[in-house]
Order: C-alpha cells, then sequence, then structure tokens
C-alpha cells in the first residue's frame, strides 16, 4: 500500500505547531492545506489560548483530567454521592494547573461551570438538625479537547454527571460542553452507568466532541 504523500509533511506541521509559543503556523497554501488535513484527522484542533492559534492532540494527551478526587471511592460503593469533592474545589485545581496568564479569564467561567453550590435542606428536630432534602447530584469533570468552539483556557472541555431528581431511582445525564454553545449528551437510567461513561470519556481524551457519539452521546 503506498504511504500517504503528506505525511512527512504534516508531521512537520504538528511540529511546529508544538515548537511555537502561539500554536502559529504559516499563512501559505501548502499549510494551510496541511492543517486542514490534521484538524479532518483530529490531530490538531483550534487554540483556545492564541487567537488563531493552533494545539495538537498528542501535547493535550499530557495534561490531566480534573474529577471529584474521591470519585473512585464512590463507584466502589465506600462513600455516598453526597460525599463528593466540591465542584468549586474541582474547577480550583483546574485553575491552578494553568499559566498565570490565562488563569483570570478561566475564572470567568466558574459559574457556568462549577455552577452554584448545592444546597441540603434542613429541619430541626429537638436538638438535632435533619437533612430531609437536598439538590439533584452534580459532578464536574474537566478533560482536554475541543468542540465545534476552542475549550476552556488550557484548551478544556468541561463536564457534569447530572442526577435528574433527588430521588433514589432518579435518571442520570452525563453532559461534555465546549467554552460556547457545544454541547453532546448521554441519558442513562442509573448512577452507576453514569459515573461509568465519565470514565470513559476521561479515559478517551483528548477528543473532538463529534467522536463522543462512538459512546452513545448525541450531540445538541
Amino acid at each position: 500500500m503506498p504511504q500517504d504523500p503528506h505525511a512527512q509533511f504534516d508531521q512537520t506541521v504538528l511540529e511546529m505547531i508544538e515548537h511555537s509559543p502561539i500554536g502559529a503556523v504559516p499563512l501559505t497554501p501548502a499549510y494551510q492545506d496541511a492543517l486542514k488535513r490534521l484538524y479532518a484527522s483530529h490531530q490538531a484542533y483550534a487554540d483556545a489560548d492564541h487567537k488563531k492559534g493552533h494545539v495538537t492532540a498528542r501535547s493535550l494527551a499530557k495534561k490531566p483530567h480534573f474529577h471529584a478526587a474521591n470519585l473512585e471511592e464512590l463507584i466502589a460503593g465506600r462513600i455516598g454521592p453526597e460525599a463528593l469533592e466540591a465542584n468549586n474545589s474541582i474547577f480550583d485545581r483546574y485553575v491552578q494547573s494553568l499559566p498565570a496568564e490565562v488563569r483570570a479569564r478561566a475564572e470567568t467561567f466558574r459559574l457556568t461551570v462549577a455552577g452554584k453550590v448545592a444546597h441540603h435542606r434542613a429541619k430541626v428536630v429537638g436538638a438535632d438538625k435533619i437533612v430531609v432534602a437536598h439538590d439533584p447530584i452534580h459532578t464536574l469533570f474537566l478533560v482536554p479537547g475541543a468542540g465545534p468552539n476552542p475549550g476552556l483556557p488550557g484548551n478544556y472541555l468541561h463536564g457534569a454527571a447530572v442526577q435528574l431528581h433527588a430521588t433514589a431511582d432518579s435518571a442520570w445525564s452525563v453532559h461534555v460542553h465546549d467554552s460556547d454553545d457545544g454541547d453532546a449528551l448521554c441519558e442513562v437510567p442509573t448512577m452507576a452507568e453514569a459515573l461509568g461513561k465519565v470514565v470513559e470519556v476521561m479515559e478517551c481524551s483528548p477528543f473532538m466532541m463529534d467522536e463522543l457519539e462512538a459512546l452513545g452521546f448525541r450531540l445538541k
């Protein structure tokens, strides 16, 4: 089988992107054609931190994931979902991982990504406070990648496993978003399946959001 005549040049372009502080390549037709091929094969994405810059999938593969630090404890059944690390704490760790110059911009996404603090509504019985209801569980994760729009600062997609109703038999959904209106959704009947889907997404990153269709997500 003949080799791809563009392969060597495309690899050169990947290396050029990785060695450029802003992910830039020349605007000549040959380089732009290479970029189109690299985007089509999901080897390069738009850089969220540099306008008109690019970032490679292999560089994103070196980045950490962020999720509740005790997620594995929940999956193993050793804690309940109410004990999960708070979303704002997860978001804090994400922000601190970023270069100092993009942290302020990352903070502008905090409310959208981490959401409001969940509340447990308690009533007083004698001298004790007993929790009688809680908001549905919502646990955040962030993974490297891109969607129809660039990701968050650092080239991250953000998502969450969400309990649809605050009842033991509630269905769950798993969402993945880019920095704007890109949204991929998967609905499952149980918490175990939702958490399994989160793990599957993290194991597959980095990715373009349209690749999530192979994992049972639909793009909205």
